[in-house]
């Protein structure tokens, strides 16, 4: 079962209940405590804290960020063990929908993102139908502070198979959707320390927090009533990007149903214009295998280019 979170029919904080039914956890990949201070450094090095001997719970109706923390991982399930340490390392998402492609909707027929968060990135498979009904695939990837497209996975990472292609410019915008993402905004948020805050002058809790890679980018993630990411705005210069999500639920097939929630619905708006409208079909919350290592040829072109 999951490490808490109330579900649809449980109430909230009724921590000493789930806590009875820590039995099934993820896999402990480099796990990050979620304890104390909440964590203070940035995602990698967070994520290979080791647990802290004792246990938090935040008062009933607590309001202060350390609360609001915990209880954005609990409710979310990202919380494993008698420990209750935040252990999701890695994520698969499959959904439909449509994304903009050269300025128009390109309907979904296949889209996949594979998320590393402990070795920060990110590679989304994506084929869709444009509106005269040809076909367009592309393969976008992120690894730290390397951008690329390919058009095979791992591309040239053997000699003579695939090709990459070096994307500098959307560096920011991939490493954005990645830390706004319902996982990844409650670990950059995390890992903001001091730069975190949270207030609640909308009655709702608002946590606002520095996106990690992105030099000024600052997010402001609106938290509903179940502590769940419902609407997170990064400001980026002058390009506002917002990401809207609903119908949490534990996406996973039915066979590895673990009780860790993530978004069925997600919109992303660059500037107002609609970039992205996706809807959940399956996820993989278990910890699979994810790697995005950086070819050769796009560590050099990205490096010559940022003398």
């Amino acid at each position: 079962m999951r490490g808490g979170g109330p579900g649809k029919d449980r109430p909230l904080h009724d921590y000493t209940t789930q806590r009875l039914m820590h039995i099934r956890t993820l896999l402990p990949v480099a796990p990050m405590a979620i304890v104390a201070a909440i964590a203070i450094l940035p995602p990698p090095a967070a994520a290979q804290q080791p647990a802290a001997s004792g246990r938090y719970t935040p008062p009933p109706g607590a309001r202060d960020l350390k609360a609001v923390l915990f209880n954005w991982f609990w409710h979310m399930g990202m919380l494993r063990g008698p420990q209750e340490i935040e252990a999701v390392a890695t994520l698969e998402h499959r959904a439909t929908g449509t994304m903009q492609v050269d300025g128009q909707p390109c309907t979904l027929t296949v889209y996949r993102a594979s998320t590393n968060y402990q070795a920060p990135g990110q590679r989304i498979q994506y084929t869709c139908t444009r509106p005269n009904g040809q076909e367009y695939k592309n393969i976008e990837v992120v690894s730290g502070q390397y951008a690329w497209d390919e058009d095979v996975p791992g591309a040239e990472l053997v000699p003579g198979r695939g090709k990459a292609v070096p994307r500098p410019g959307a560096l920011h915008e991939r490493l954005i959707r990645l830390w706004a993402g319902p996982q990844g905004a409650p670990k950059a948020a995390t890992a903001g320390g001091d730069k975190t805050t949270v207030s609640h002058d909308t009655g709702k809790p608002v946590v606002t927090f520095p996106i990690p890679g992105v030099p000024g980018a600052i997010a402001r993630a609106t938290l509903d009533a179940r502590y769940m990411a419902e609407r997170v705005e990064v400001r980026h210069g002058t390009v506002v990007t917002e990401f809207t999500y609903g119908n949490y639920e534990d996406w996973n097939n039915p066979l590895n149903k673990v009780e860790a929630f993530y978004a069925g619905t997600l919109v992303e708006r660059r500037n107002g214009i609609a970039m992205r409208d996706l809807t959940t079909v399956e996820t993989e919350t278990g910890n699979v295998y994810v790697v995005m290592p950086v070819p050769a040829s796009v560590r050099k072109a990205m490096t010559s280019a940022s003398r």
